[in-house]
């Protein structure tokens, strides 16, 4: 049997790992989750004026069925919907203003667009499609080796090039034009990737498909999913600082010592097994691995800087060109891949807790607004967006992969039952896509343990699921 189990990091993949490898390895198995800072990871949230707000990562895909069954099971409640208004701005003016009528929307983009939409629209159904696939394999039992191999088994080498190419080729190639890209596909991928057109296909459709459809988010904020899968699975959490992992050999069997630091000191403990979900990245942790041989390979690329400022004040409409604050219809702005625009979107965002008598704040009144770009916003900046502010809080995050050029994808396995979880960010980054990684780790780590191989990197899954239905 497995004994001790560590996990490294508690954000959402450091969670969603323990939960599920309690669930397939039982619950006589005993986990420890290290975490240097708090639980949640990158779900945190900021206080104003004693509300609590998203500071990040805030909404979550109609279709993401892990982050929908962790909800139902740990009691949570989705978040009201407050309806708002979006618009995508260029620095000069509006080039897409959204309106309450679903049909004058349609037929707006039909306008400027005219059939880009429609295509843009068949080919992320067509992926999304695809990537539905993972539910029942992974319902089956069945894990995946590297992150090439799970690509595969949904979408073929097709998924695997879309990794490797841009989501601007991939769309002009399916006959969206270069104006659509422009104005619509670089203002979405700015708003949160806080990148260009030149993001790898398959992360762009990942991140498209949520732009399009209906999207929600956890009442009480989305963290409290990671506190609730730890609690249930009655990990315990250690507060420290992961600093490296060494091999040691026993009985056939590897054995790996945490090294980690926290207030008292320095100390480690010894694992069976270990899943790493914080980023293995030189310019993220200092992560040492010792006695592995072949010894473990640094990881490439690089991440993101972004800055989220949370402002609690009055938005300048005037710079948008509403001269009078009480017209302006817009609690969202996306912004196109302008020079001297510097920043990258910005909303009214809503408390995670929101009564029933909850109404959002007129555009004349003091709002709370969440600014992301990619620099901390200087005064002049400030005042460009906001009239007069009573507070700013700003978070400086290295949250995302930066989808350069190709690169080959991040290893899932370190070392026999080392796991590293963080590397499906380079396919896509979501919370989604985190919690399908975790149910994989999972797995893959159960499959192996039991000499399962039947179960690991299969062929032609599709035949095989439909023949064991």
């Amino acid at each position: 049997p497995l004994s001790p189990a560590a996990v490294v990091g508690a954000g959402l993949g450091g969670s969603a790992a323990a939960y599920f490898l309690q669930q397939h390895f039982g619950p006589q198995v005993q986990l420890d989750v290290y975490e240097a800072a708090s639980v949640g990871g990158r779900l945190a949230t900021v206080t104003v004026n004693k509300q609590q707000y998203e500071s990040r990562g805030a909404s979550i895909h109609a279709l993401s069925l892990h982050m929908q069954d962790f909800v139902k099971i740990l009691g949570l409640k989705h978040r009201r919907e407050v309806a708002g208004k979006s618009a995508i701005f260029s620095g000069e003016h509006f080039v897409l203003e959204e309106t309450d009528w679903y049909l004058l929307n349609l037929f707006r983009l039909w306008w400027h667009y005219g059939i880009s939409f429609l295509r843009l629209q068949m080919w992320v159904e067509e992926v999304m499609e695809k990537f539905m696939r993972i539910y029942k394999y992974q319902a089956h039992g069945y894990a995946f080796s590297s992150l090439e191999e799970l690509l595969r088994s949904l979408g073929g080498e097709a998924f695997v090039n879309m990794t490797q190419r841009s989501v601007a080729e991939s769309l002009l190639e399916v006959g969206v034009t270069q104006r659509f890209v422009d104005d619509v596909i670089a203002a979405v991928l700015r708003s949160s990737y806080g990148q260009s057109v030149l993001v790898p296909a398959f992360a762009g459709a990942m991140l498209l498909a949520g732009a399009q459809g209906r999207t929600w988010a956890v009442e009480g904020g989305n963290k409290l999913v990671c506190s609730g899968l730890l609690k249930l699975t009655k990990a315990n959490v250690i507060s420290a600082r992961v600093t490296g992992i060494s091999l040691h050999s026993s009985e056939g069997r590897a054995l790996y010592q945490v090294h980690y630091e926290n207030a008292e000191g320095q100390g480690s403990a010894f694992y069976d097994m270990v899943v790493v979900t914080t980023p293995l990245h030189p310019s993220r942790s200092n992560f040492t691995f010792e006695n592995f041989d072949p010894p473990i390979a640094d990881f490439p690329g690089a991440f993101q800087p972004s800055v989220t400022s949370v402002v609690h004040g009055y938005l300048n409409s005037s710079y948008f060109g509403f001269p009078d604050p009480k017209l302006f219809p817009f609690t969202s702005i996306l912004t196109t891949d302008t020079p001297d625009l510097f920043f990258h979107a910005m909303d009214n965002i809503c408390p995670v807790n929101i009564s029933a008598a909850f109404r959002r704040k007129q555009p004349q009144e003091a709002a709370v607004w969440r600014v992301l770009s990619q620099q901390p916003l200087d005064k002049q900046q400030l005042k460009t967006l906001f009239r007069s502010y009573y507070s700013v809080q700003v978070t400086e995050w290295q949250t995302y992969p930066r989808y350069d050029a190709a690169k080959a994808l991040p290893p899932i396995v370190l070392h026999e039952n080392l796991f590293y979880l963080s590397g499906v960010e380079w396919v896509a980054s979501s919370m989604e896509m985190i919690a399908v990684a975790a149910k994989n780790v999972a797995l893959l780590a159960y499959n192996r343990w039991h000499q399962d191989l039947e179960k690991i990197d299969q062929k032609d899954l599709m035949h095989k699921v439909k023949t064991e239905l």
